[in-house]
């Protein structure tokens, strides 16, 4: 073979190669894209990392059993709102619907949005914990010093007491995280109004 082959023949693989590169690589970024919903869908569906459900109707079943479900509250430090539960926790029958309250307040001068994120621990118990109503449902927009009342109506879904990993569960936590829209820049209150945003229950 000449050397004027063996150079033809050595770039047609060299092209070959680059190619599928750029090909693997197009479809990675493709798949990173895809990747955060389909997770979030993965997550819902699965109560997977202790996501919760959301019901479109309330239970049928109440049981005699109780379980206890406590609250927790976290802001991000990008968003200057107070954020807390309140009441710590409540007790109530497995199937039972409740309506709880957390409280939120604006500690900017300007109108400011945050939208939620929220999972349950232990993170199995997920996939049984439905919520009907929610804050978490929709984005929310404080006014400068507005507080605001928020509901959350939930049940622990009865099926729950068939899982051997939770058949002894007392106590399942349901934690929110609130984080302002991306597309918003808000004047950060001062440091002596703001305390420390985080409320375990």
């Amino acid at each position: 073979m000449s050397t004027t082959a063996s150079d033809s023949a050595r770039n047609r693989r060299n092209r070959g190669v680059a190619v599928l590169c750029v090909g693997v690589f197009a479809g990675m970024v493709g798949l990173s894209y895809a990747a955060v919903p389909l997770y979030q869908l993965f997550c819902q569906v699965t109560g997977y990392g202790g996501t919760t459900q959301r019901a479109e109707q309330y239970s049928d079943t109440i049981l005699d059993r109780e379980i206890t479900v406590r609250f927790d509250a976290n802001t991000n430090g990008a968003l200057p709102w107070e954020f807390k539960p309140k009441q710590r926790q409540v007790t109530l029958k497995i199937g039972e619907t409740v309506e709880i309250a957390y409280m939120a307040r604006n500690l900017s001068s300007k109108s400011t949005t945050g939208t939620a994120t929220f999972n349950v621990a232990p993170g199995l118990a997920g996939a049984y914990f439905n919520k009907v109503e929610c804050f978490c449902f929709t984005e929310q927009e404080l006014q400068p010093g507005q507080s605001y009342e928020m509901p959350v109506q939930f049940f622990v879904d009865p099926e729950i007491v068939n899982v051997p990993e939770l058949k002894d569960l007392k106590v399942i936590t349901l934690s929110y995280t609130f984080y302002p829209l991306p597309q918003e820049s808000v004047e950060a209150p001062r440091p002596e109004e703001v305390k420390n945003q985080k409320t375990e229950g």
